[in-house]
C-alpha cells in the first residue's frame, strides 16, 4: 500500500494524532457538510493547499496514513465548520448529529456517560472506566467527567464505533472519541465569537495561532459559557441544570522542514454548576408520606412544562480539569517513531440532593469529593515503505490514582419520615419510639432518640492505584494492488488495589434484626411454654420462671424447655413469617461496609488480555471500497468504588465463617470482572463527485458488560452475561449543485440481554436493553451560496434528530407490585405500566449564517426548535418504594452569534 506524502512534513503530523479516527462510513458525508470540499479535514490548511488532489482525505484511524477510501473502520466524523454553525458546544450536543453516539447526564456532571451503538459504561461510580474511550489529541481521559466542558480550538471530533482496543487499549470495549483539535499555524491568525440567547445564555471565544520564530509556532484559546437554569427550584427559586464554565489552552508546535517535530499543549478547564434536576413521574404511598411531613415533590405528569423542582440542597458541580502533553515526532528515512508523555489531574466537589425532594430526609453527596491524577506515555514507530509490506508497533503505559470520598447524612425530618414508614409496615402497632424501647430491651441498651436521628449517616473514603501496560501493533499486507489484509494484536496487562476507610453511623441500621428476633422469639416463647408446661394459665413470669430453676426437680424441665426453644428460634430467625423484625430490615438504608484489604479479601486484581483486529479492505474502483473485519475489545476489571461495595458471595462465606463480618453484611459486588467484545462487520464505502454513500452491517457482543443499576438505596455493580448487538449504520449525501447539500445518517439497533440473570433488578435474559433505540436517523441540509461580488455568502443549515420509542428503565416491572394479568401472564400490567416509560426523540436545530469576505460572520440559531420534552433516564426514586423519578431534557434554546476571523 502507497501512502501520499503532502507538503512539508505532513506524513509526520498525520501520525502524530493518536487516538485520531478517520472516517470510513460516515465521515464521506459529514466531511462534505456546508458545500465545503472534502480535504477540509486534513490537519492544516498548508496540508490542503499543497494536495495533489483536493478530494483525497488522509486519516489516521489505525494510527497511521491512510486516504479515508482505504481505511476499513467505522468512523462517524463531525467537522469544526458543523460545529460552529449547529452552535454544538460539547459532546451532548454533538451526540444530535452522530445516530450510534448518546451521551448520558444523571445526578451530577460526573455521572456522564457515553455510549456507541447502545454500549456504553454508567458513569456513577468513579471505579468504572467508560467502555468508550475518550482521547484529546492523542491523550486518553480516563473519566467521562475529564471531558464534559465546551469543545476547545476544534479541528474535528471522530467516533469510532465497535471495539477498539487493539490500538486504543483497555478501555475501549465499545468504541473511542477523538477529539483533534488545531494545531499551531506558521501564518498568523486567529477568530473571536460571541452568543447570546434565551435563558440568558453567554458564550464567548477566542483563538490565535502564529510563528514565534521560522521554527516555533503557537496557539491560544480560550472561552466562557454561561446560562441560567432551565429548571427553577422552588423550594429556595434557584436555577438548576444551568451553565457556568470556561477552558483555556495553549499550545507549541515546533517543525524546522527537518525529521523532528514537537508540540506541546497544556489546558485548563472548570465548570460550577448546578445539576442535575429531578422530576418525580410515578409517585408513590411513600410519595404521600413526604407531604404529611411537609415535603414537596413535583407533579410532572400534570405539569411536564413547568419545569419546577423541588430539593433542599442546591446540587453544586464544581469540576477542575488540568493537564499537559508533549508530543516528539521523527522520521527515520521511512520510519515514523511518535512518542506522546501526558499527566493530567481532574478533581470534583459535588453536593446533591439523594431524596430529591424538598423534605430534609437524607443531605450530603452521594457523589462526594474525587481526585484522579493520571500519567501516560506512549511510544510507536510507523512505517511508509513503498512495497506491498507495512506495519505500525507500540507500547503504552498507564499510572493512575484515584481518591474518592462520599457521604450521605439524615436531615431533621428523616426521624418523622421513617416513623411513618414504620406505622405503615407494622400496620400501626410500632412507632419510632416503641421500636426504640423493643429493640433496646433485646439488645440491653438504651436506643431513646437515637434511630434516625439528625446527623447519622455513611462516611466513605476510598483510594485506588491502577497500572498498566500495553503493547500494540498492526501489519498490513498488500496481497494485490487492490487487496489489503490487515492483521494487529494487542496485550494489556493491569494491575488495581484498593483501600476503603469507610463508617456507618445509622444507629437502627447497625442493630442485627437477625439475633434481635431471635431473642425476640425466645422472649416469647419460652415462658409461654413453661407457663403451659406447668398449667400456670399463661406465660410464666421472671419470678417464677427463677424458682422452677432453683427447684431440683423441675430445673432439668425447664432447662429442656429452654433448650427445645432456643433451638426453634435458631431454626426461624430468618424466617419472616416467625421474626417479625425482619420485615424492618428494607428501612436499614445505610447498613456497616466490610473495610478492606481484610484477612479474606486483598482487594486487588491482576489481569490480563489479548485484542485482535482482522481486517480485508478491496478496492472495487477508484470511487469504490468494501471491507470486511473481525475485531475484539477488552475492558479490564473494575473496583466498586461507592458505599455498596461487598464482599462476593464466596468472600462473604469466609468473613461470616471466621467471625470476621461486620454487622448486617451481605455479599454484594466487590469489583466486577473483565468485560470482553467482538465485532464482526462487513461494509461498503463510495465516493463520488458529488454524492457519497456508507453502508455498515455488523454484529457485536460483549460479554461481562460491567453494570451499574440503581435499586432505589444504592448502585449494584455486576457482570451482564451477555449483551446483543445486530445493527446497520448508513449514512451518504448527495450535492445536486455546488451550493446544496443534503445527508442522512441512520442506525438501526436490535440490542438485547442475551444472557444477564444476575440482574439487580430481576432476570433481564431476552430483554431490549433499556435506552437504546432501534432507530436512529439525521436528515440534514445545508445551503451554502455566494451572494455578491465581493465573496459574501449566505449559509443556511437544518439537520433533524430522531430516535424511536424504547424503554428507558431495565427492568422497570421488578420495580412495581401488580397482579399478573390473567389474559396474559407473560405480559401482565406491570409491563403496560413500564410501556408508558419510553422515551421518543424528535428534535430539530437550525442556524442561519451571512458569511463576509472580510471575516465577519452573523448567525441567527436554534436547539431543539420542536421543544421536544421527554425524560432522558428514569429511575427507581430514593428510598421511596415504587415511585419513579427522571431526569428531563433540555428544552427549546435559540440565539445570535457573532464571529470574526483574521
Amino acid at each position: 500500500m502507497k501512502f501520499t506524502r503532502f507538503g512539508r512534513g505532513a506524513t509526520v503530523r498525520s501520525a502524530l494524532l493518536v487516538g485520531t479516527a478517520a472516517l470510513a462510513m460516515p465521515t464521506a458525508a459529514l466531511a462534505q457538510d456546508e458545500g465545503e470540499d472534502q480535504a477540509a479535514v486534513y490537519d492544516d490548511a498548508e496540508e490542503q493547499a499543497e494536495s495533489p488532489d483536493p478530494n483525497i482525505i488522509v486519516v489516521t484511524a489505525t494510527k497511521r496514513e491512510q486516504t479515508l477510501q482505504e481505511v476499513p473502520v467505522a468512523v462517524s466524523v463531525t467537522t469544526a465548520e458543523t460545529i460552529e454553525q449547529a452552535q454544538i458546544r460539547d459532546i451532548a450536543d454533538l451526540a444530535t448529529v452522530v445516530p450510534s453516539l448518546r451521551v448520558s447526564t444523571l445526578q451530577s456532571a460526573f455521572a456522564t456517560s457515553y455510549s456507541v451503538r447502545g454500549f456504553g459504561t454508567d458513569g456513577n461510580n468513579i471505579g468504572l472506566e467508560p467502555s468508550v474511550a475518550m482521547f484529546v489529541d492523542g491523550v486518553y481521559r480516563s473519566r467521562a467527567i475529564a471531558q464534559i466542558s465546551d469543545l476547545p480550538d476544534i479541528q474535528r471530533v471522530e467516533v469510532l464505533r465497535g471495539p477498539q482496543s487493539t490500538l486504543f487499549g483497555k478501555n475501549a470495549s465499545a468504541g473511542v472519541i477523538s477529539l483533534v483539535t488545531k494545531r499551531p499555524e506558521f501564518d498568523f491568525s486567529g477568530s473571536v465569537e460571541a452568543s447570546y440567547g434565551n435563558f440568558d445564555a453567554k458564550v464567548v471565544k477566542g483563538y490565535v495561532t502564529g510563528p514565534i520564530s521560522d521554527s516555533i509556532a503557537f496557539s491560544a484559546g480560550a472561552g466562557w459559557n454561561n446560562r441560567d437554569g432551565y429548571l427553577t427550584n422552588g423550594f429556595n427559586g434557584e436555577d438548576v441544570n444551568d451553565r457556568n464554565r470556561w477552558f483555556t489552552r495553549g499550545q507549541l508546535l515546533f517543525d524546522n522542514g527537518g525529521p523532528l517535530q514537537a508540540r506541546i499543549i497544556a489546558d485548563y478547564d472548570e465548570i460550577e454548576e448546578r445539576c442535575c434536576g429531578v422530576v418525580n413521574v410515578r409517585p408513590s404511598l411513600e410519595t404521600s408520606v413526604i407531604r404529611l411531613i411537609g415535603g414537596q415533590v413535583n407533579d410532572f405528569n400534570n405539569n411536564p412544562d413547568g419545569d419546577v423542582i423541588f430539593t433542599d440542597v442546591d446540587p453544586i458541580n464544581e469540576v477542575q480539569n488540568y493537564g499537559i502533553s508533549g508530543q516528539l515526532d521523527y522520521e527515520f528515512g521511512a520510519i515514523t517513531a511518535t512518542s506522546i508523555t501526558a499527566y493530567r489531574e481532574t478533581s470534583l466537589a459535588a453536593d446533591q440532593d439523594v431524596d430529591f425532594t424538598s423534605a430534609s430526609l437524607a443531605t450530603g453527596a452521594n457523589i462526594g469529593d474525587a481526585d484522579i491524577d493520571t500519567f501516560t506515555q506512549e511510544l510507536r514507530f510507523a512505517s511508509d515503505f513503498d512495497g506491498p509490506f507495512n506495519f505500525l508497533l507500540g507500547g503504552y503505559y498507564f499510572d493512575e490514582s484515584v481518591d474518592t470520598a462520599d457521604q450521605i447524612v439524615y436531615g431533621s425530618d428523616f426521624r418523622n419520615y421513617a416513623d411513618l414508614l414504620v406505622q405503615g409496615l407494622t400496620q400501626g402497632t410500632q412507632s419510632i419510639p416503641s421500636l426504640e424501647a423493643t429493640l433496646g430491651a433485646l439488645n440491653a441498651t438504651d436506643f431513646t432518640g437515637q434511630f434516625f436521628a439528625e446527623g447519622q449517616g455513611f462516611f466513605n473514603s476510598i483510594s485506588q492505584e491502577n497500572e498498566a501496560l500495553s503493547i500494540f501493533g498492526n501489519v498490513d499486507f498488500e496481497i494485490t494492488d487492490a487487496l489489503v489484509l490487515t492483521l494487529g494484536a494487542n496485550y494489556t496487562k493491569d494491575k488495581k488495589q484498593i483501600v476503603t476507610d469507610s463508617v456507618s453511623t445509622d444507629v437502627f441500621s447497625n442493630i442485627d434484626l437477625v439475633a434481635s428476633g431471635n431473642r425476640a422469639i425466645f422472649a416469647t416463647a419460652f415462658p409461654a411454654q413453661v407457663g403451659d408446661a406447668f398449667g400456670f394459665g399463661g406465660p410464666a413470669t421472671p419470678a417464677q420462671i427463677g424458682a422452677l430453676l432453683a427447684d431440683p426437680t423441675t430445673a432439668p424441665i425447664v432447662a429442656a424447655i429452654q433448650q427445645g426453644v432456643q433451638a426453634f428460634a435458631d431454626a426461624n430467625d430468618t424466617n419472616p413469617a416467625v421474626n417479625p423484625l425482619l420485615g424492618l430490615t428494607q428501612l436499614q438504608f445505610l447498613p456497616p461496609l466490610q473495610n478492606c484489604p481484610n484477612a479474606v479479601e486483598d482487594c486487588a486484581t491482576d489481569d490480563d488480555q489479548w485484542s485482535y483486529n482482522v481486517r480485508l479492505a478491496y478496492e472495487i474502483s477508484p470511487t469504490l471500497n468494501v471491507y470486511a473485519s473481525w475485531a475484539t475489545g477488552y475492558k479490564a476489571p473494575s473496583f466498586n468504588l461507592s458505599r455498596d461495595s461487598r464482599p462476593l458471595e464466596a468472600d462473604f462465606l469466609a468473613l461470616q465463617a471466621q467471625g470476621l463480618a461486620v454487622t448486617n453484611l451481605r455479599p454484594g459486588t466487590r469489583f466486577a470482572a473483565a468485560e470482553t467484545s467482538e465485532v464482526f462487520e462487513i461494509g461498503i464505502k463510495g465516493n463520488w463527485d458529488y454524492a457519497a454513500a456508507n453502508l455498515t452491517i455488523f454484529q457485536q457482543n460483549i460479554d461481562d458488560f460491567q453494570a451499574n443499576t440503581f435499586v432505589g438505596s444504592s448502585f449494584v455493580l455486576s457482570n451482564a452475561g451477555k449483551q446483543e448487538t445486530f445493527g446497520i449504520e448508513f449514512d451518504g449525501n448527495v450535492r445536486p449543485t455546488d451550493s446544496l447539500t443534503l445527508n442522512v445518517a441512520m442506525t438501526y439497533l436490535d440490542a438485547v440481554y442475551d444472557e444477564f440473570t444476575g440482574s439487580a433488578v430481576g432476570d433481564l435474559s431476552g430483554l431490549q436493553r433499556a435506552g437504546v433505540p432501534e432507530l436512529s436517523a439525521v436528515f440534514g441540509a445545508s445551503w451554502n451560496k455566494e451572494i455578491n461580488d465581493a465573496g459574501d455568502r449566505f449559509i443556511l443549515r437544518g439537520d433533524f434528530s430522531y430516535q424511536s420509542q424504547v424503554p428507558a428503565l431495565d427492568g422497570f416491572p421488578n420495580f412495581i407490585d401488580d397482579e399478573t394479568d390473567p389474559a396474559n401472564p407473560d405480559f401482565g400490567p406491570a409491563r403496560d405500566i413500564a410501556q408508558f416509560y419510553t422515551r421518543e426523540v424528535n428534535s430539530m436545530n437550525a442556524s442561519a449564517t451571512y458569511a463576509m469576505a472580510m471575516g465577519l460572520e452573523l448567525t441567527v440559531w436554534g436547539r431543539n426548535l420542536l421543544d421536544d420534552r421527554y425524560i432522558t433516564t428514569f429511575f427507581p426514586s430514593v428510598a421511596q418504594g415504587e415511585s419513579i423519578s427522571g431526569y428531563p431534557n433540555q428544552p427549546r434554546t435559540y440565539g445570535v452569534a457573532a464571529k470574526f476571523k483574521f
